[in-house]
């Protein structure tokens, strides 16, 4: 019974400690149980806090019983990225430099999630300082694929993702720059969304008007994606790109009819090349749109210069971050860092202004495009899961990528535009490697877009094919 209650979705299991089915409590031993039971196969919680963790649920259990108003993720067990600070809790960012460090105050996150009832039990792994789409660090070492230990979780959310499969926690959150909420996702058979831009408020953030790095919510299942996003989404005055909408909006329900809504499926953007396993299995659900009433259409807009501008930008964010770190401790990084922010170095104010004009226009070609289609479906990682011990993909269908992102272009491209992004379970190669599909939402649309998820994940339930190991 204890593991079987740690494979019902967060809507379900907030809805049992509401109706007092269940303690907070009692819930949060079922869950220390499975870390202790799982994660010493997978290596997905890094840093534990089971005795705070415990006193927040006996706080969680006496709060309801003296009759005061409940957040929407009451007594639900939470784990947090060790890129996100948590106060007085370890958060290292997977770097040997920040081995000890313990923050004074929680990020606004995390501050959000514990006001909307959540209980803090631990951070997950990532790679270090997020950088990568596969999860290890010289801190805590390699988080691998539950599906498959052989091979990489992805990242660089990947503990988030590995937690969330193998019934650790029943929501997490994470960050997406390049694709770092649903690349994890989609290589372990859970649900991530990169919200717009200001939908979900970060602080503390260097560049408040920056826009591609965002912070968002993973579970198993879309309607858990809404209901954390009732807690974390909505303005705040430290985020000055905040978008105005309360969080209550995502309280609505997700049933909706799509006959008649036109939705654009594209393999590659017209740019990437995509390995022919994660093209099988997206082919092989098309149908399910269409089943649901949608007129797909193969198709897609314009995407030059999505490349280039997002690698300029991610280049200037990295070194606004790191730049002076990396020149205090020129020998504690990873090479593909010292590579992103030597060129971030380089960067120019024409090269900015010019590129920033392109980013504009690519904005305008996808705004215009989803003005006919609402929704435009693409692989959400361009090959399946890869050997754990293999860093970056360098090759894709005899196409030789030039550094440690360019195999990520299927999510880059879109996190370029702004514009937000699902990834849902969508099936497995023959190898048995889960594979998501990624589905792109209009302009600050995510209700919209969770809709259209909620119906996949109803219509296939491949989301609860579970991992052998944490059966």
């Amino acid at each position: 019974m204890t593991n079987e209650l740690c494979f019902k979705s967060a809507t379900e299991l907030a809805g049992m400690v509401r109706d007092g089915e269940i303690t907070a409590v009692e819930l949060m031993e079922a869950h220390l149980q499975q870390i202790e039971a799982v994660n010493p196969q997978v290596n997905a919680i890094v840093t534990l806090v089971a005795e705070k963790a415990m006193d927040g649920a006996k706080a969680a259990d006496e709060k309801q019983a003296k009759g005061e108003a409940l957040g929407p993720l009451h007594g639900l067990p939470v784990a947090h990225k060790d890129l996100t600070d948590t106060k007085d809790i370890l958060t290292t960012y997977g770097s040997p430099i920040f081995t000890e460090h313990i923050p004074k105050a929680d990020a606004l996150i995390v501050e959000r999630l514990k006001g909307g009832g959540a209980v803090t039990l631990g951070k997950t792994n990532t790679p270090e300082f997020g950088a990568g789409s596969q999860t290890f660090n010289s801190v805590f070492g390699t988080t691998v694929n539950p599906y498959n230990t052989d091979y990489t979780c992805g990242g660089s959310s990947g503990g988030a993702a590995v937690a969330l499969a193998c019934g650790m926690v029943p929501i997490a959150d994470g960050s997406d720059m390049g694709g770092s909420l649903r690349n994890p996702a989609n290589y372990c058979n859970v649900v991530g969304l990169r919200p717009s831009p200001g939908r979900v408020p970060v602080w503390p953030k260097l560049l408040g008007w920056g826009t591609l790095g965002v912070e968002g919510p993973m579970a198993r299942k879309v309607e858990d994606i809404a209901l954390m996003l009732q807690a974390i989404a909505g303005p705040d005055p430290r985020e000055p790109i905040s978008i105005q909408q309360p969080g209550s909006l995502f309280a609505q329900s997700l049933e909706r009819d799509f006959k008649g809504v036109k939705v654009a499926w594209s393999r590659d953007l017209g740019h990437f090349p995509v390995d022919e396993r994660v093209t099988a299995v997206l082919d092989s659900q098309q149908h399910v749109f269409s089943e649901l009433g949608c007129r797909v259409e193969e198709t897609h807009p314009d995407f030059s210069d999505a490349d280039e501008t997002f690698k300029a930008w991610r280049a200037y964010s990295f070194e606004s971050g790191m730049g002076d770190l990396i020149e205090k401790h020129p020998d504690k990084f990873k090479q593909s860092i010292i590579w992103n922010v030597d060129q971030g170095k380089v960067l120019t104010g024409p090269q900015l202004s010019r590129l920033e004009t392109k980013r504009t226009l690519l904005y305008h070609r996808l705004r215009e495009f989803m003005e006919t289609y609402e929704f435009l479906i693409l692989p959400v990682s361009q090959v399946p899961p890869f050997p754990v011990t293999q860093e970056y993909i360098t090759e894709i269908n005899g196409v030789q990528m030039e550094n440690y992102i360019d195999w990520m272009q299927s999510c880059y491209f879109i996190s370029a535009t702004g514009h937000p992004a699902i990834s849902v379970p969508c099936g497995f190669t023959k190898e048995g490697l889960p594979v998501g599909i990624q589905i792109v939402g209009r302009h600050q649309s995510e209700f919209e877009l969770l809709q259209i998820g909620y119906a996949f994940q109803e219509a296939t339930k491949i989301g609860e094919i579970r991992p052998n190991l944490a059966k």
